[in-house]
């Protein structure tokens, strides 16, 4: 373009209107007033403010839309348990996808287990093993409570589960029944009616304890987990929602079903759902691969799983630092107390 034509000079100022702020703290700051600056600087600090905006934006929209929750990663060995089962109790979300692995190591601490400080480097993991502790990065845990904790799933479903065919959801309810600990997530999730789905049950130390119980009830009538079931009521919560909004933290499999059940609603039901009219993604993972973790809000665009014009961010940034960030940002607002619980039937 010639400089000296006078669009030259319209389009760079187009482009040029805001200035990165140049963050200035002071010791009155609040959790709230940091991330409100960190929507005016750049790189993850904008991504990371925009973020909490949009989350903020579904808790207060009129129209009530239906926020998922996805959950992967190592975030009760993080120290996150205790934000993510607030985020349950003060109605931020209203349906929550995850890994086995995190609803088992909740399930460890509602029976007294604790993630210990460690050492990723200059660990002994031959030693460790002898000594049956188990090691996540920088965490270490107790593998003797682990197997016992396998043992309980097994003794409890054989004494308290009725057999039969049961969703993820189903089954991780009545395992919640008479859990205590007001910690817990299995219990948030119990206490407030908040459907908790965990689509790759077996992938978990809970399918490993499952997996002594069928093979100790082989050739009898047993609890079996139908995990197309959970696809079905999954697309039921959609076909209801007015809209819909995800939360990510992680990638992985509860963000592939979550976003699936857009796609399941529209071609298995023909009920012509749009894509979420709100998403956010905290994680470190990356697109260049393909993969599906990192694959960006965008590419789901071209899916029909996100609608083209919705609000959206992805925050690069390991969910440790990146969430409680977040959940403290809305917390010091409050905007989630005004927000009804959802009455799923099933």
């Amino acid at each position: 373009m010639n400089e000296r034509d006078p669009k030259f000079a319209a389009e760079r100022k187009k482009l040029m209107q805001t200035p990165v702020n140049q963050i200035q703290l002071h010791d009155k700051m609040s959790l709230r007033e940091l991330v409100d600056n960190f929507s005016t600087m750049s790189i993850q600090a904008r991504n990371l403010g925009n973020a909490a905006k949009i989350w903020e934006r579904m808790l207060t929209d009129e129209e009530r839309p239906t926020i998922f929750l996805g959950l992967t990663g190592p975030l009760i060995a993080a120290g996150l348990r205790n934000i993510l089962s607030d985020i349950v109790k003060k109605t931020m979300v209203d349906v929550v996808v995850s890994t086995g692995a995190i609803v088992y190591q909740d399930l460890l601490y509602a029976r007294g287990g604790l993630h210990y400080h460690g050492r990723s480097a200059n660990i002994d993991d031959k030693k460790l093993r002898d000594l049956r502790i188990n090691r996540i990065y920088d965490v270490f845990s107790d593998d003797i409570l682990f197997f016992e904790t396998d043992d309980f799933v097994d003794k409890y479903t054989q004494n308290n589960m009725e057999p039969g065919n049961y969703s993820s959801r189903e089954f991780l309810r009545e395992l919640s029944k008479d859990i205590t600990d007001d910690n817990s997530i299995l219990k948030a999730c119990y206490d407030n009616d908040t459907p908790l789905f965990v689509p790759a049950l077996n992938d978990s130390s809970i399918g490993i304890g499952l997996t002594k119980y069928w093979a100790n009830n082989m050739g009898k009538p047993m609890v079996t987990i139908d995990s197309i079931k959970d696809n079905y009521e999954m697309v039921q919560i959609i076909i209801n929602s007015t809209k819909t909004g995800a939360v990510y933290i992680g990638g992985g499999v509860p963000k592939n079903f979550i976003n699936d059940a857009i796609v399941m609603a529209n071609f298995d039901f023909g009920a012509a759902v749009e894509g979420h009219k709100y998403a956010i993604q905290v994680s470190t993972a990356i697109p260049m691969d393909g993969g599906l973790s990192g694959s960006t809000l965008g590419e789901a665009i071209a899916w029909g799983k996100v609608e083209g014009d919705a609000r959206k961010a992805m925050v690069y940034m390991e969910a440790s630092v990146g969430l409680p960030l977040i959940f403290g940002y809305l917390v010091v607002n409050n905007k989630m107390q005004k927000r009804t619980r959802m009455n799923f039937q099933f």
